[in-house]
C-alpha cells in the first residue's frame, strides 16, 4: 500500500547500531526534502533555504552507508545544539508566553474593576488605586508583549542556526572521521559547505544587531507609550477623531440575563463595511454583531456605568448597549458608527467626505459674514418667489442647495432661536400658550383605538389611525411658515448643533396620526407627551437625501410675542418612513378638509330647511290668524242683529275670549296693511 514505510523482516537477526544511524540518516535526508512544504506562522517563503536543504539532503544520501561509528561525533556535534535549543530557547519562548498571558489576565481584571467605578459616587482613592492598577498592568502587559516578541522574532534566526549548525558539524565530523578527503568531497562540495559556515556566521551578526534594534525600539516605545497606559487620556493631548469611518478596539457588551439582571461581557469590535463585528479572545474569527447602515446612535445612562451607549437598526428591533473605555473611545465610536450609517465609507474618500460633513455643520450654525452678504443680496428673489407645496429635495443637509441660496437666512429662522432637544410636557408652566394650543397631555392614550374605561377617546371617530416609530431631534422657532426650505433649514441647523454639542440622546415615541391631531405617544406607559392640532400643522417635508428625517411646522398663538402667532419648527427622525409619515399628514389633512366641508355643506342644508320650517310655521300662522279673522267677523256680524231689535240701553257683552280673539283679528289686519 503505497505511502507505508514497512520494516525488513529480513533483518531481524541483524542487530547493528550502523543499520540504526543508516537508517536515521536516511530518515533526515527525506524530512530534508519536505522542508519546502512546511508553513511557519511567521515565516515566509525562503527559496534560498529550501535550495540550501535540498543540497544536503543529496550529500547525506550519499553518505548514509558510512555512519557506523559517528554516533559520539553525532551527539557532540549534533544532538548538542538541538538539545540547547530545545531547552533554551523553546523554554524560554514557552515562559514568556505563560508570563504575557498572566499579565494579559491582570490587564483585563485591572480593566474590569475600572469599568465598574461608579459615577454616581465617586471615591478619590478608590478611583487612584484603580487607575494605578490599570497603568501598572497595562505597563506590564505592553513590556511582556515587546519582549515575548523579541524573543519570536530571535527564535526566527535561533531556527535557522538550530537547523544550519548541527548539519555543519555533521557534516564535519564526517570528513574528519573517514579521512575521505578529495576521495570523496571535491572542491564544489568544499565550496558550498564554506559558504553555509559564512552565511550562518551572517545569520547570527544579522541577529545580534536585530535584537539591539529592538531593544532600542522598545525603550523609545516604553517612553513613548507611557500616557497611553492611563485608561482614560487627557482630551487635550489625544484629541477626539470624528471623521472615522473605520473602527476597532475593545468594549463591553450588556447582556440581559433576566427581567432586571444584566451581565457585561469584554469583547474585541471592529466595523467591516455597514457592519459592526465582534470576535471573542480565542475566537478563531469575528461574527456579525450588528448591521448599522442606516442605524441610530446615542449615548445612553445604563445602570452604574459610565460612557455607554446605544446602537438601534434601522427597524427598530435589535438594539445593543455597548461600553467604551474612555470618553474619547466613547465619542469616536459613536462619530464612526454616525458616518457609517450614513453610508459614507461607499464613498472614493470616505474620510475627506466625512470632514466636509463635520465642517458643514461646524459652519451651519456660525455663517461667514460673506454668506450672509450673498443671502443678502439675493433677498429680492426670495421674496418675489411664489410658496411651494411640499416636495422632495436633491441637496444633501452640508450643502447648499439652490432654493436655499435664493432664501436669506434671516427670512427663515428667527435670529437668536435657542433649540429645544428635548420634549418638554405641554402642562408645564413655563408654556401655558404652548398647553393651550396642544392640548392637555400627560393622559394615557391606546394607540390601537381601544379605550379602557367608559370615556370616549377624542381619536376613536377618526376614520385615520396610522402609527409610526419617530425619534425627536429637536425644535425651534421659525419666521416663515409657507416654503418647504423652512424644515430644511431647520433640519441643518438642529443637526449641526447636535453634532457642535456631542449631543446624541434621542427620545423615542409613537407618533399616531389622525384626521384631528398628532399625537406623541410614549411606547412604554402609552402617556400622551404632545398633541398637535392638525389645522395647525401648515407645512411638512422629508429630507432631501435622507428619507428618515422630516419636519413640520407648527402654527400656534402665543410664542416670543403673545398677541401674533409664531410658527415653529419640529424634526424628527424615523425608520426609513418620512415619506411615508408626510403622506399620511397629507392624507389625514385631505380627509380633515373633505369632512370640514361635508360638515358646511351639512349645516347650509340645515340651514335652508330651518328657514323652510320657519317660513312653513309663518305661513300656518297667517292662516291660522285668517280663520281667527273670519270666524270673528261671522261672531260680530250674528251679534249686531239682536241689537238693532232691542232697545236703547241695551247691548251684548262679549266673553273674555271673543274679546281676545276680536284683538287678535285688529293685529292681523294690521300686519296685513304693513305687508
Amino acid at each position: 500500500m503505497p505511502g507505508i514505510d514497512k520494516l525488513p523482516i529480513e533483518e531481524t537477526l541483524e542487530d547493528s547500531p550502523q543499520n540504526e544511524l543508516s537508517a536515521a540518516t536516511h530518515l533526515t535526508s527525506k524530512l530534508l526534502k519536505e522542508y519546502e512544504k512546511q508553513r511557519f506562522p511567521l515565516g515566509g517563503d525562503d527559496e534560498v533555504m529550501s535550495s540550501t536543504l535540498q543540497q544536503f539532503s543529496k550529500v547525506i544520501d550519499e553518505l548514509s552507508s558510512c555512519h557506523a561509528v559517528l554516533s559520539t561525533q553525532l551527539a557532540d556535534a549534533m544532538m548538542f545544539p538541538i538539545t540547547q535549543f530545545k531547552e533554551r530557547d523553546l523554554k524560554e519562548i514557552l515562559t514568556l508566553k505563560e508570563v504575557f498571558q498572566i499579565a494579559s489576565n491582570d490587564h483585563d481584571a485591572a480593566i474590569n474593576r475600572y469599568s465598574r467605578l461608579s459615577k454616581k459616587r465617586e471615591n478619590d482613592k478608590v478611583k487612584y488605586e484603580v487607575t494605578e492598577d490599570v497603568y501598572t498592568s497595562r505597563k506590564k502587559q505592553h513590556q511582556t508583549m515587546m519582549h515575548y516578541f523579541c524573543a519570536l522574532n530571535t527564535l526566527q534566526y535561533k531556527k535557522k542556526i538550530a537547523l544550519l549548525e548541527p548539519l555543519l558539524g555533521y557534516m564535519q565530523a564526517q570528513i574528519s572521521f573517514f579521512k575521505m578527503g578529495s576521495e570523496n568531497l571535491n572542491d564544489q562540495l568544499e565550496e558550498f559547505l564554506t559558504n553555509i559556515g559564512t552565511s550562518v556566521q551572517n545569520v547570527r551578526r544579522e541577529m545580534d544587531n536585530d535584537v539591539e534594534t529592538m531593544q532600542q525600539t522598545i525603550e523609545d516605545l516604553e517612553v513613548a507609550s507611557d500616557p497611553l497606559y492611563v485608561p482614560d487620556p487627557d482630551p487635550t493631548k489625544f484629541p477626539v477623531n470624528r471623521n472615522l469611518t473605520r473602527k476597532a478596539g475593545y468594549l463591553n457588551a450588556r447582556n440581559k440575563t433576566g427581567l432586571v439582571s444584566s451581565t457585561w461581557d469584554r469583547q474585541f469590535y471592529f466595523t467591516q463595511g455597514g457592519n459592526l463585528m465582534s470576535q471573542a479572545r480565542g475566537d478563531v474569527a469575528g461574527g456579525l454583531a450588528m448591521d448599522i447602515d442606516n442605524c441610530s446612535v446615542m449615548a445612553v445612562d445604563c445602570e452604574d456605568r459610565r460612557y455607554c451607549f446605544q446602537i438601534t437598526s434601522f427597524d427598530g428591533k435589535k438594539s445593543s448597549i455597548l461600553q467604551a473605555e474612555s470618553k474619547k473611545d466613547h465619542e469616536e465610536w459613536i462619530c464612526t458608527i454616525n458616518n457609517i450609517s450614513k453610508q459614507i465609507y461607499l464613498s472614493e474618500n470616505p474620510e475627506e467626505i466625512a470632514a466636509r460633513v463635520n465642517q458643514s455643520a461646524l459652519e451651519a450654525v456660525t455663517p461667514s459674514p460673506s454668506f450672509q452678504q450673498r443671502h443678502e443680496s439675493l433677498r429680492p428673489a426670495a421674496q418675489s418667489r411664489p410658496p411651494t407645496a411640499r416636495t422632495s429635495s436633491s441637496g444633501s443637509l452640508g450643502s447648499e442647495s439652490t432654493n436655499l441660496a435664493a432664501l436669506s437666512l434671516d427670512s427663515l429662522v428667527a435670529p437668536d432661536t435657542p433649540i429645544q432637544f428635548d420634549i418638554i410636557s405641554p402642562v408645564c408652566e413655563d408654556q401655558p400658550g404652548q398647553a393651550k394650543a396642544f392640548g392637555q397631555g400627560g393622559r394615557r392614550t391606546n394607540p390601537f383605538g381601544e379605550s379602557g374605561g367608559g370615556t370616549k377617546s377624542e381619536t376613536e371617530d377618526s376614520i385615520l389611525h396610522q402609527l409610526f416609530i419617530v425619534r425627536f431631534l429637536g425644535s425651534m422657532e421659525v419666521k416663515s411658515d409657507d416654503n418647504p426650505d423652512v424644515v430644511y433649514e431647520t433640519m441643518r441647523q438642529i443637526l449641526a448643533a447636535r453634532a457642535i454639542h456631542n449631543i446624541f440622546r434621542m427620545t423615542e415615541s409613537h407618533l399616531l396620526v389622525t384626521c384631528d391631531c398628532l399625537k406623541l405617544i410614549d411606547p412604554q406607559t402609552q402617556v400622551t407627551r404632545l398633541t398637535f392640532p392638525l389645522p395647525s400643522v401648515v407645512l411638512y417635508a422629508t429630507h432631501q437625501e435622507n428619507k428618515r428625517l422630516f419636519g413640520f411646522v407648527l402654527r400656534t398663538s402665543g410664542g416670543r410675542s403673545e398677541s401674533n402667532l409664531s410658527s415653529v419648527c419640529y424634526i424628527f427622525e424615523s425608520n426609513n418612513e418620512g415619506e411615508k409619515i408626510c403622506d399620511s399628514v397629507g392624507l389625514a389633512k385631505q380627509i380633515a378638509l373633505h369632512a370640514e366641508l361635508d360638515r358646511r355643506a351639512s349645516e347650509k342644508q340645515k340651514e335652508i330647511e330651518r328657514v323652510k320650517e320657519k317660513q312653513q310655521k309663518e305661513l300656518s300662522k297667517q292662516k291660522q290668524i285668517e280663520k281667527d279673522l273670519e270666524e270673528q267677523s261671522r261672531l260680530i256680524a250674528a251679534s249686531s242683529r239682536p241689537n238693532q231689535a232691542s232697545s236703547e240701553g241695551q247691548f251684548v257683552v262679549l266673553s273674555s275670549s271673543q274679546s281676545e280673539e276680536s284683538d287678535l283679528g285688529e293685529e292681523g289686519k294690521k300686519r296685513e296693511s304693513e305687508a
